[in-house]
């Protein structure tokens, strides 16, 4: 009861501490003021009731293929702003020289208007995007009912923890960024609380999550200074594409560097965190069904786990930074001349150095993960003799001592029966008379 007392306390606290780091790291980042603009108004979510007229264009392009565009006049009813549920005349252009085309209204849809009667002297409102939030809402409602199908309470604790991350990300460390403050420190910072706040929420206050926690912070570190040393090496600029350079505009004392930094750090802590408590709790395991298990034998199995993990989270990490930026490297395969120009392109380094920097992240993290754990698991061991020596002192039967560790003997198997020592050679303990054993023998 006490235990679990305590990690409730622990839980609570650290919900408590979430929050207090978000309202002073909102705080910091942007001193008090609100990330988007509360009086703006240009956009209202509307329904559309009535398509009234369709309006169609042809021209020709290259002189042979033809495109088609539209004008199309719709009413729509308000959902939201100060004109709610009244019904607005409104207009969607479709370009006929853009591809591909946007897909056009039909009643029952959801949309995004804005106020604008001098494009067109039918319509007050022009059509800006699909409102898609709404399907993802049901898609984000999916996911959670699938992790509580599968978590329980532990799933309760996931939601948790997503959310904080992405608050964290969202409202601390992307606001402290635009507004040109130190990337390196946030990045750190929004790091450490990442893996602290999960291991606390998720696992609980355990040597397991300590390990965990302190292999993944090892692991982040590697990455990070990697990303440093190779900064310094292959002289990255960090103008990358259009962004960057809108970024520069947007505030110029902005480090672009700094941002490509955290964007590595920030990329591979998921995958790191996931191979650091895979080991912890694959070797917390193997110690308490294993009777003598040294650190040694910790340090080789948490080795022989990672060789499976290795290589399925160095994959997730290479094709995540594939996936995410398909669209422009297909776009540079296609317009370079040669392999050497493309591969010295920064755009493209910087997504090998992303996916580079956080393998050997997660490659670190395996060895230090698993010395980490066998340290903390010794220490368990020396607390675990002490006590039984104290017992044995005042006369108490001392408790079963399942960490006592045979020295250098190559050929000890740690799942075989425990064995007696006698007169200087192991051997198995005899039956008690009248037990089943002992009948058989």
């Amino acid at each position: 009861m006490k235990a679990k007392r305590k990690q409730r306390l622990i839980y609570l606290a650290t919900v408590l501490f979430s929050i207090v780091y978000l309202f002073v790291g909102f705080r910091l980042a942007t001193g008090g003021e609100p990330i988007f603009d509360p009086e703006y108004n240009g956009s209202v979510k509307a329904r559309v009731e009535v398509i009234n007229e369709v309006k169609e264009e042809t021209v020709t392009l290259n002189g042979m293929d033809s495109q088609t565009g539209y004008t199309i006049y719709f009413e729509a009813r308000m959902l939201s702003g100060d004109l709610k549920d009244q019904v607005v005349y409104a207009v969607q252009f479709i370009d006929p020289y853009y591809y591909p085309q946007p897909a056009r209204v039909s009643e029952g849809d959801k949309v995004l208007i804005f106020l604008d009667s001098e494009l067109d002297p039918q319509a007050d409102w022009v059509l800006m995007e699909y409102v898609r939030t709404d399907a993802m809402l049901w898609l984000g409602l999916f996911f959670a009912a699938g992790i509580l199908l599968f978590g329980r309470m532990k799933g309760v604790n996931t939601i948790v923890s997503l959310a904080f991350t992405c608050l964290a990300v969202f409202v601390v460390f992307i606001p402290a960024v635009l507004d040109g403050q130190n990337i390196y420190v946030w990045a750190i910072v929004t790091s450490v609380y990442i893996i602290l706040m999960t291991m606390f929420i998720v696992y609980g206050a355990n040597r397991k999550s300590l390990a965990a926690g302190l292999g993944c912070f090892a692991g982040t570190l590697v990455a990070g200074l990697l990303t440093m040393i190779m900064d310094a090496i292959i002289h990255l600029t960090g103008m990358l594409n259009e962004e960057s350079l809108y970024l520069t505009m947007l505030n110029s004392e902005i480090d672009l560097k700094g941002v490509i930094f955290g964007a590595i750090i920030i990329g591979a802590i998921g995958a790191i965190m996931d191979v650091s408590m895979s080991i912890a709790s694959s070797l917390e395991e193997i110690s308490q069904v294993t009777d003598h298990p040294t650190p040694a034998l910790l340090i080789r199995s948490g080795l022989s786990i990672g060789r499976d993990i290795m290589g399925t989270m160095a994959n997730t990490l290479v094709l995540a930074y594939i996936g995410s930026g398909l669209s422009v490297v297909l776009l540079l395969v296609a317009h370079n001349g040669s392999l050497l120009e493309l591969l010295n392109r920064e755009m493209i380094i910087v997504e090998i150095l992303q996916a580079l920097a956080g393998s050997i992240g997660i490659l670190m993290t395996i060895p230090l993960t698993s010395l980490i754990s066998a340290l903390l698991l010794r220490r368990a061991q020396n607390k675990a003799v002490l006590e039984q020596a104290g017992q044995e002192k005042t006369g108490e039967e001392p408790r079963p001592n399942l960490w006592e560790i045979p020295l250098e003997d190559p050929d000890y198997d740690p799942f075989a029966p425990a064995e007696k020592k006698t007169g200087g050679m192991n051997e198995t303990e005899p039956a008690e008379p009248g037990s089943a054993e002992h009948k058989e023998a």
